[in-house]
Order: C-alpha cells, then sequence, then structure tokens
C-alpha cells in the first residue's frame, strides 16, 4: 500500500542533536509507522531556528510531532526530518488573565492548570489531546470550544526567524489555518477570563464526562478521522460520525483496524496493524459515504511520509 523505500539522502555533518534512522513508532497513539531519515527532539528557540535553517539549505522536508493524536505514519517512514519540541516548548505559564505556552505543552495540560488558576475559556482543551502547536495549526475545536476564539497570538518560526501573528493573520477556518509546512507554532497566549476554582473546575468534569460517554479511550486510536462536511458545521445534521454510522461503516475492518463502536468517525487498533491497513479502512468507508449519501468525505487525519492511497481513494 506505500510507495517502496526510497533511500535516505545522507546530509553531513549533522547538527548537535540530530539523529538518523529513528523509529517514530512511540510518536503516533496507533504506534505504527516506519522511521525517519532525521529526527531531533528540540528544547529552545535557538536551536529551533538553526535546526529549520539546516533543513532548508539541506532541502529536507520538515514533520513536527506533537503528541500524535491524530497522526498517521506512514509504513516507509519519512525522508526528511522530524521535530518534537521539548524542554522551554512545553512549559506552560501565567500572565495576568492569559495563558503563554510553549508550542509542546499538552492541550489537556494547559486546561487542567487554569483549573487551580480560576481561569475559564479553554475547559474544551481537557478533551484535545493535542500539543498546543498542533493544535493550533488545526484550528481544534471540542464540544462547542474553538482554539482559535481564545487565541491571543502564536509565534510561527521558520527558517527565517520567529513571527508573532495574531488570529486573524493565521487563516483560520474549519480544523485549519495557514501555517505551512516547514513553519512551528513555537509559542502562545490564551485570553482567559477570571472565575472561581471550583467553577472551573466543574466545567472541566462536565466536559471530561462527555468525552468518556462518547469516545474510545486508552486505546489505540487515531482520534478524529474525517472532517465534517461543510453543511453540517455547527449544525450535526450530517456530521461525519453520523455519515458513518448510517452508512455501516463501523461494521468495515481491515486487519486489526476498524472504525470504534463507540464513535463512528474514530479508527480505532485491535491487534498488530499497519499504516496500509488504514488507509484501506478510510478508503473503504468513503466509498461506502459516497454511495450511500453523495458525499465526500475529507480526512481530518494528519498524515506524515508518503501514503499509496488505495484506488478507491479517488471518488
Amino acid at each position: 500500500m506505500s510507495k517502496g523505500n526510497p533511500v535516505r539522502r545522507v546530509v553531513e555533518p549533522l547538527p548537535d542533536g540530530v539523529a538518523t534512522d529513528v523509529s517514530m513508532r512511540r510518536l503516533s497513539t496507533l504506534r505504527i509507522g516506519g522511521p525517519a531519515d532525521y529526527y531531533s527532539e528540540v528544547a529552545d528557540a535557538k536551536q529551533l531556528a538553526d535546526l529549520l535553517g539546516w533543513a532548508q539549505k539541506s532541502q529536507l522536508p520538515i514533520g513536527v510531532v506533537g503528541s500524535g493524536s491524530n497522526l498517521l505514519i506512514s509504513d516507509e517512514g519519512f525522508r526528511g526530518l522530524v521535530i518534537k519540541l521539548t524542554g522551554d516548548f512545553t512549559a506552560i505559564e501565567r500572565r495576568g488573565n492569559s495563558v503563554v505556552c510553549g508550542g509542546g505543552a499538552r492541550l489537556p495540560a494547559v486546561a487542567t492548570r487554569t483549573i487551580h488558576w480560576g481561569l475559564a475559556g479553554i475547559e474544551f482543551g481537557i478533551n484535545i489531546p493535542g500539543s498546543v502547536g498542533g493544535s493550533i495549526r488545526m484550528n481544534a475545536n471540542a464540544f462547542g470550544g474553538e482554539l482559535a476564539s481564545v487565541l491571543e497570538w502564536a509565534e510561527i518560526c521558520d527558517a527565517e526567524g520567529m513571527e508573532r501573528k495574531t488570529p486573524a493573520e493565521l487563516g483560520f477556518g474549519y480544523r485549519s489555518s495557514s501555517i505551512e509546512s516547514g513553519q512551528v507554532v513555537a509559542r502562545a497566549s490564551f485570553a482567559l477570563r477570571e472565575s472561581a476554582p471550583e467553577a472551573v473546575d466543574a466545567a472541566v468534569k462536565e466536559v471530561r464526562a462527555q468525552r468518556r460517554e462518547s469516545q474510545p479511550l486508552g486505546i489505540q486510536t487515531l482520534g478524529s478521522t474525517f472532517r465534517n462536511p461543510d453543511e453540517s458545521i455547527g449544525r450535526g445534521e450530517k456530521a461525519a460520525a453520523r455519515l458513518l454510522a448510517e452508512s455501516g461503516c463501523q461494521e468495515l475492518r481491515v486487519g486489526n483496524a476498524r472504525f470504534s463502536p463507540q464513535h463512528a468517525n474514530f479508527i480505532q487498533l485491535e491487534g498488530p496493524s499497519t499504516a496500509a491497513d488504514v488507509a484501506q479502512l478510510l478508503a473503504l468507508a468513503r466509498q461506502r459515504v459516497h454511495q450511500e449519501f453523495g458525499v465526500e468525505l475529507e480526512p481530518e487525519v494528519q498524515v506524515l511520509g508518503e501514503i499509496d492511497w488505495p484506488g478507491g481513494w479517488q471518488l
């Protein structure tokens, strides 16, 4: 199902902290995928800028990995540089009624911290199991909350340096932004409001309970798989999960990959699997929904590496 295994292009000398031929299985919640040609865990802004400059000069594609909760890694790996933000990029701090976070901080950790600070507005983040940077890139939303609505600014780093941008400059749309490949969300600030800690705690618990009731937890899962069709945004009449369920996609299985019985828009693994299995399952579901409803579902999954989509992918 994948496009062969191109030979790694050797680039020397390597910057400090860059490793070669590194397994990426641990970087995704699915625990599948091949190796990265180059991999580095980056702890501060200077190291990040230097590394992005090196990758550009070396003509290496760049992949950024956060929590890996919505990530499908090719079985053949990634022919470029994979970056994971650590160190300073995982910091979470309060500045008045704002919370400033590194791009590598986990959004549930941000939401949890605001309980103790008595700051409300990002409770929905408890149910978005991604990093701050990845969530901003996707304009993540959950249970009525949307990241763009509380974002004050984001610092975007690329090979040219760092630039602070407002939400209006980030081109936010439904589960999308204008942040490009080779650009990394290094830091962000969220504008929140004061509230009693017990009120914030109660709101977080309510959102967490909604997730427990509606989504699979504690298993190998890909997270939300397809975007909701445009006509369903804000109403839910034709949300992707409903289209998948009503067209019988929860009955589909490829190897050990299947759609969750609990939530039809989540793929889960029930044993050893491959990215090719998942790609085949996505294609079968896309075909079935199109045949049943005439709707072309678009994937929400982030792909790292080359996936040779099955012939039925093109409707």
